[in-house]
C-alpha cells in the first residue's frame, strides 16, 4: 500500500498509450464541446487548427483514462482530488495522434486539519507520438498517512 510517507518529491513516472480516433473526437465534441473545428474538417480548415482537432476537455479526459489505468496495478491510500491547477493546451491534438503521460511530484504537504492525511502536487505533461508536449496541468492528490 502506498501512503503519504511513500510519496517522494522529485519522483517521476512515464506511462500510457492512447490512440486518438476521428470518431471519438467527433463524438466527444458533439456531446460536450460542439465547436465547428472539433466537428468538421471543412470548418477546421478555416481555423488555426487547419484540420479536425480534439477538444482540450477531451484531451483532459483521455489523460484521466491513462492516469487511472496506471493506478490499477498499485494499491494506494488515495482519497481523490480537490482539483487541478493551470491546465494548458500547448498544441492541438489530432485524430491519429498517440498520447502518453509523464508525471513529476513537485510538492507534498501534511494536512493541518486532518492529521491522518496529506496532499501532494504533480506536474502532469501529455506528449504526442513526436514527443511534443500537447498539454500540462498541475494535479492535487489527497492521500492517507500510514496508520500508526
Amino acid at each position: 500500500m502506498r501512503y503519504f510517507e511513500d510519496i517522494e518529491v522529485g519522483s517521476r513516472s512515464s506511462f500510457g498509450r492512447y490512440e486518438v480516433t476521428r470518431e471519438e473526437v467527433i463524438e466527444f465534441a458533439s456531446k460536450y464541446d460542439p465547436q465547428p473545428f472539433h466537428l468538421s474538417d471543412e470548418a477546421a480548415a478555416q481555423t488555426y487548427f487547419g484540420k479536425l482537432s480534439a477538444s482540450g476537455w477531451h484531451s483532459c479526459a483521455m489523460t484521466m483514462r491513462m492516469l487511472v489505468d496506471n493506478m490499477k496495478g498499485e494499491k494506494s491510500a488515495g482519497l481523490g482530488s480537490p482539483g487541478l491547477d493551470e491546465i494548458r493546451w500547448l498544441r492541438p491534438v489530432y485524430p491519429g495522434d498517440v498520447l502518453r503521460v509523464e508525471t513529476e511530484i513537485v510538492d507534498k504537504t501534511p494536512s493541518k486539519s486532518r492529521p491522518d492525511m496529506g496532499s501532494f502536487k504533480s506536474l502532469v505533461t501529455v506528449f504526442n507520438q513526436e514527443d511534443q508536449p500537447v498539454m500540462t496541468m498541475k494535479s492535487i492528490g489527497l492521500i492517507r498517512k500510514r496508520p500508526e
